[in-house]
């Protein structure tokens, strides 16, 4: 496919720069790899490190941060994305309390269809690996797209393949990434028409150079309207081009062809980050923070390994006369030798490291690392050492909440918004969802987050309202008029929001006001009935009653 050259040489200037620029970082995700999870992210080493790998890992004896890096991945799939429950609401923005029955309506069975293709797709288990990452290297990226069979499919990009920039507000507008294809997997791809002609032969031939590898550059980034292919109605573009190859194949790039041109209504990639410093693109995480204590863990194990060697295995000096016989040094073992006074082996040195003390540093250095992990978030019920109350539990929970909240917002915005937004849309685009009703022709949509960690997070929020109730219950006890300051229906409104109650269940204000008028209504008409029923009472009981003469006190009462 033909682009202009000047436009192409700028992207390969481009990415170039990309690559320079997340150099600095290189060094420290190749060392979180090597020494939290070394087998997942062998793409940063050579070909003869990464062979060297598949049999031994030296630089882990202990796996604690392993083990706590998964643990905290884990625990924020189940808390904020759980597969098992919904962990997301579609409401109004404008107005998210005023929704009548046909928009709630029509926002549930959005809500389910969405959940339900999510599962029915890999959505989960890139969510899975996307957690790993914020948490060793603190970014991810993961790739959405169109699929004809599963409505779309996810992909994981990997830290170290890929380059990340930012737009002015910080947020990452432009991904590029490079990686390698066989010349087969080139035009299963992309086609044999858009691959050049080496490519093509190669991978037509059906032998050997089928398999030579080419390395594919691919960048997404915001659409400017300058490439033709594009037109500016694509919020974003995409373009895929050969790089380098085992072939000569420089003639194709130069002269300006790309594999692939497509264009975008929205970012078709979502970028969390855990933590951010400043401009960077890239985030840094809980395992740079915990990077020096799992280092030092693994020195001081290493050590107290050479230590017990040297106890039960003690360097010896022995008699020059055994040099040439053999010895037994095993438990049970004789060595016979030739004279009775002659010395046969003996330790040179005693060896007694204070083992207890160095169980202890281990001990405090793990827990250290867990705690970078927030995995005594994760585990904090079964790490308690007695039954305790409802009460204490979820003022503990929310004590640990607090250090999560930055995280759990950065995550939604910059990974999970995005996310449901770009599955929304191909959903929507290949009618799959219902039609909308016309009152929302105006509306614009926003998403409420009723996951276990932003419910409790929520409810971090309702402390200070349910502190507040408390003091005027107990001063309404002295000075009633208290109860006045209170405006109840806002308070019931907020207060159910916060602790994650559905927004079917509570009441418009609207609704709330026609419900009160109605109930006004019934009241009075009801004590207008009643005082109907007492007048022709009384009235029966007056024509009822005798006064003399003949009449009675209903007849004497209208002509007085």
């Amino acid at each position: 496919m033909k682009i202009p050259e000047e436009f192409h040489r700028a992207k390969k200037a481009l990415v170039a720069g990309m690559e320079t620029e997340r150099q600095p970082f290189k060094t420290m995700w190749r060392e979180l790899a090597d020494f939290i999870l070394p087998t997942r992210y062998a793409w940063l080493m050579n070909d003869n490190e990464r062979r060297k790998l598949m049999t031994k890992n030296p630089n882990i004896i202990d796996g604690t941060g392993t083990r706590a890096a998964r643990i905290l991945a884990s625990g924020m799939l189940n808390g904020i994305t759980s597969p098992s429950r919904p962990w997301f609401k579609l409401r109004l923005k404008r107005d998210p309390s005023n929704q009548n029955y046909t928009v709630r309506r029509w926002l549930d069975e959005v809500e389910r269809l969405l959940l339900q293709t999510m599962a029915d797709t890999n959505f989960y288990n890139s969510l899975a690996t996307m957690y790993l990452d914020l948490a060793i290297f603190g970014t991810s990226a993961v790739l959405i797209y169109e699929d004809y069979k599963s409505v779309f499919r996810c992909y994981n990009a990997s830290l170290g393949e890929y380059f990340l920039g930012n737009s002015s507000t910080g947020m990452v507008n432009t991904f590029a990434r490079q990686f390698k294809y066989t010349a087969a997997q080139c035009v299963e791809r992309f086609g044999e028409e858009n691959v050049p002609e080496q490519v093509r032969l190669n991978a037509k031939g059906g032998d050997s150079k089928s398999l030579n590898s080419y390395t594919v550059t691919h960048l997404i980034e915001p659409n400017d309207g300058k490439l033709p292919q594009v037109p500016k109605i694509f919020a974003v573009r995409e373009l895929y081009w050969l790089s380098a190859g085992t072939d000569t194949i420089g003639g194709s790039i130069a002269s300006g062809e790309a594999l692939s041109v497509r264009g975008y209504n929205e970012m078709p990639g979502i970028f969390p980050r855990w933590e951010v410093s400043g401009n960077d693109p890239y985030g840094s995480s809980p395992g740079m923070d915990a990077l020096g204590d799992i280092m030092q863990l693994q020195h001081e194990q290493k050590r107290k390994a050479q230590s017990l060697d040297y106890m039960l295995r003690p360097p010896l000096r022995a008699d020059i006369q055994l040099e040439h016989r053999p010895t037994a040094l095993l438990p049970g073992g004789v060595t016979y030798i030739a004279g009775i006074n002659n010395v046969g082996a003996e330790p040179i040195y005693t060896v007694n490291p204070p083992m207890q003390a160095i169980t202890e540093d281990i001990r405090e250095v793990q827990t250290r690392i867990l705690e970078f992990f927030h995995n005594n978030l994760f585990t904090m019920i079964s790490q308690l050492e007695s039954v305790r109350t409802a009460t204490e539990i979820d003022a503990r929970r929310e004590e640990k909440l607090v250090l999560l909240g930055p995280v759990l917002e950065r995550t939604e915005n910059e990974g999970l918004d995005q996310a449901i937004s770009r599955i929304y849309s191909i959903m929507n685009r290949a009618g799959l969802l219902p039609e909308a009703p016309e009152s929302l022709a105006d509306e614009e949509l926003e998403i409420q987050y009723v996951s276990i960690l932003s419910a409790a997070q929520s409810a971090v929020g309702a402390a200070p309202l349910e502190r507040w109730l408390a003091f005027i219950g107990q001063t309404a006890a002295m000075y009633p008029a208290a109860i006045n300051a209170v405006n109840w229906d806002e308070v019931i409104r907020d207060y159910g929001r916060d602790i994650g109650v559905k927004s079917k269940h509570i009441m418009s204000a609207e609704e709330a006001a026609q419900r009160t008028q109605a109930q006004e209504e019934l009241l009075q008409a009801r004590e207008a009935a009643n005082q109907g029923t007492a007048l022709v009472q009384a009235g029966k009981t007056l024509s009822e009653t005798p006064v003399g003469g003949g009449s009675n006190a209903l007849q004497q009462l209208l002509s007085s």
